[in-house]
């Protein structure tokens, strides 16, 4: 049976970033600076999952055909 955690006994959440307490108005992160940190790991691939699967090629450029 699963182990049932009241709310009243568990462990504040921290800045997945720093550590430190949230601020509420960046949750879950403490700072403007530890959104901007998480959104530049995303945004460059920081949290990509490897997989051994080759990238898919890229379909070439549409040609046009002229007469």
């Amino acid at each position: 049976m699963a182990k049932v955690t009241r709310l009243a006994d568990r462990k504040p959440a921290k800045c997945p970033i720093c550590g430190k307490a949230p601020e509420t108005a960046y949750k879950p992160f403490c700072s403007q600076r530890c959104t901007d940190v998480d959104l530049h790991r995303w945004l460059g691939g920081g949290y990509r999952i490897p997989t051994e699967e080759a990238p898919e090629p890229e379909a070439p450029p549409p040609t046009e055909e002229r007469e």
